[in-house]
């Protein structure tokens, strides 16, 4: 059953396609800088060891700096935390293209994760500010959310993977700058939108809450996830001799079009039993991963298995948004995303030397475990209700 006016509806708030547009053409430039790094290092130095610890700082630092950041924000407000942020990154971003140091390039890469913009926590945060009385269409923004990240998970390698290959890494760093900058300035802006500031309170007991403990675990094992089905099929599409773009581009469309048809509909289970849905959905279907004898197959699996995957961070969102205080919600999110991109990098490398090893078929079963943990602590949720 559809939702009434929708998406639609939803953009028609004042001042929530303002908001919600910047922040995603700001998400594009995050999806690049990481990437950006590696091309503009190694063209620079020759080295992929130099690029990736460039890269890999900056990938470190977000991690750890972002949910201190995302603190300051729910206590000070984003529209005077954020300016800082500006700031902070674009300098250290401009130091990186400008040096010819590579020590000065890698701190400074360092440097530019610590403050880059959290756009998809604080566009969240504004969605639930903005519908803190009408809460029953949370589930369509944070849908919307979805959908804006993957497109911009989409767009931005191949556009900065373009430039660098066109001998073109300076501008590939300069542009993901500028639609950071330029989609964080647009955010500041917005003051109507912006969740007020917070009276002081203890958010980090409340993020210690063993609700929102499971949450972050459940994107944990969502990030072991994501890391081990991308270096294994990558794996997978070498050991076979077939392409990997598109069968990474048929999973893509997949989870976008799943994304878009689950924030149209209106649905009448509670949260908690469909997180466990999605969560038996994707243990299920991932059983036919390690089983695929071709590329052919192994497209068909990941199509299904990604199908999973917006509903399930939609619904993490909402679960978010739910157990959390409302002074620590840019924090939740951010630790959210955090937790991520942990379990994306850990699966990597561990993926990575399981594939070396066994063959990229042993890579694709370890897909099971996370996919099983996750499972678990939905369960777990929804027994608590």
């Amino acid at each position: 059953m559809s939702r009434a006016g929708g998406y639609r509806s939803l953009l028609c708030s004042r001042g929530a396609a303002v908001f919600f547009l910047a922040a995603a053409v700001g998400r594009v430039g995050i999806a690049m800088t990481g990437l950006g790094l590696v091309w503009l290092v190694h063209a620079r130095t020759g080295s992929y060891g130099t690029a990736g610890l460039a890269s890999g700082g900056f990938a470190l630092a977000e991690a750890l700096m972002g949910p201190q950041v995302a603190r300051l924000i729910d206590r000070y407000g984003q529209t005077r935390v954020l300016p800082l942020c500006l700031v902070g990154h674009g300098g250290a971003i401009g130091v990186v293209v400008g040096s010819s140091s590579v020590a000065a390039e890698v701190a400074s890469a360092g440097c530019a994760g610590a403050v880059v913009p959290q756009l998809g926590a604080l566009s969240g945060a504004r969605w639930a500010h903005l519908l803190r009385e009408r809460t029953d269409e949370l589930p369509t923004a944070f849908s919307l959310e979805s959908l804006a990240n993957a497109t911009a998970f989409l767009l931005g390698p191949v556009l900065v993977t373009s430039l660098g290959a066109a001998e073109h890494a300076e501008m590939a760093s300069a542009t993901a700058a500028s639609l950071v900058l330029g989609g964080a300035a647009v955010l500041t802006a917005q003051r109507r939108t912006a969740p007020r500031p917070a009276k002081a309170v203890h958010t980090g007991q409340n993020l210690l809450r063993p609700a929102f403990a499971r949450i972050a675990l459940m994107n944990l094992a969502l990030g072991l996830y994501f890391g081990t089905t991308q270096v294994s099929v990558s794996s997978f599409a070498l050991a076979h001799g077939v392409p990997a773009a598109p069968i990474v581009a048929a999973a893509g469309v997949s989870g976008l079009l799943s994304g878009w048809v689950y924030g149209r509909r209106r649905h009448r289970t509670s949260p908690e039993r469909r997180l466990v849905r999605a969560g038996t959905h994707l243990t299920g279907v991932s059983l036919l991963l390690p089983l695929a004898p071709d590329g052919l197959w192994l497209a068909a699996a990941l199509v299904l298995t990604e199908a999973a995957i917006p509903p399930t961070l939609v619904l993490l969102n909402v679960e978010t948004e739910k157990s959390v205080h409302k002074a620590a919600l840019t924090q939740a999110f951010t630790w959210n995303n955090s937790a991520g991109a942990a379990g994306s990098a850990l699966a990597a490398a561990l993926a990575g030397r399981a594939a070396d090893a066994w063959g990229a078929s042993t890579a694709l079963a370890l897909a099971l475990v996370p996919a099983a943990g996750l499972l678990a602590l939905a369960r777990c949720i929804a027994r608590r209700g």
